[in-house]
């Protein structure tokens, strides 16, 4: 039996996720943005063995959730899956100057890994759009350049990629990979989405606990249990290492 976080699992992927990894016996923690979320993610999982509480779009409570995983004990795995998408209006900041999306979709995974006890596993959510994300960290908040929201929303799931193949090479006693999911019919995906939302959880719950010598990798891209392709930007040490140092600087700690 494995104890596992999800980010991002009040509704969604994230805890149809907990859903598969809990009817599986395993030991299932939330996390939800808000109390009443909260409140809600407990009554459609009512195995799951707590809920840790904070909006990720800052970093007071990136770290405050951070400090709430790690009262409850160490993890076997943690599946960041906190995300917001693209169809927000304009490019929004937060109190500490990063655009929203950059803020929930990056840092957030990035000062969670940092801060959380190192577990064995960690699985980090992509996209397919990772694909045409754009590594160049000269204008990362947007505040050059005209806003573009998908194109903000690709550039964070390729910085997601980059984030778990440079923790993939950094740790190698922790089995880290990254997952697309696919296009999904939730409330970031949209209802006309063409994949099957049961398929979308799979993959990463079964990174998070499978003994299946395919699940004991490292390194990896995946969609739907299968290993893909990724952007080659995201194997690159030198862009690793930059995104790094970035977030380093950026959000005030360091991995």
């Amino acid at each position: 039996m494995a104890r596992v976080l999800i980010t991002g699992s009040s509704d969604g992927l994230g805890l149809l996720a907990g859903r598969q990894l809990a009817a599986q016996g395993h030991k299932v923690v939330l996390h939800a943005r808000s109390e009443a979320r909260a409140q809600a993610a407990r009554g459609k999982l009512a195995d799951c063995e707590a809920v840790v509480i904070g909006d990720v779009a800052t970093l007071a409570a990136m770290r405050s959730v951070a400090d709430q995983a790690n009262a409850l004990g160490r993890f076997d795995a943690v599946i960041h899956n906190v995300a917001i998408g693209y169809t927000e209006s304009g490019r929004h900041e937060t109190e500490d100057g990063m655009t929203q999306i950059f803020a929930v979709n990056v840092a957030a995974p990035y000062v969670l890994t940092a801060c959380i006890d190192r577990p064995a596993r960690l699985i980090y959510l992509s996209s397919g759009m990772h694909r045409q994300g754009n590594p160049d960290l000269d204008d990362a908040q947007w505040k050059k350049r005209r806003w573009n929201a998908s194109q903000a929303y690709a550039d964070t799931k390729l910085h997601d990629t980059i984030l778990a193949m440079a923790l993939a090479r950094r740790w190698p006693e922790v089995l880290v990979n990254a997952v697309d999911p696919g296009w999904v019919p939730t409330k970031m995906g949209g209802r006309g989405a063409p994949d099957d939302l049961d398929q979308g959880a799979e993959t990463q719950a079964w990174l998070a606990v499978s003994e299946e010598p395919a699940a004991r990798v490292s390194g990896g891209y995946f969609h739907h249990r299968r290993r893909a392709k990724m952007a080659p930007a995201a194997e690159d040490e030198a862009v690793q290492d930059r995104l790094l140092a970035y977030l380093a600087q950026l959000c005030g700690i360091a991995i």
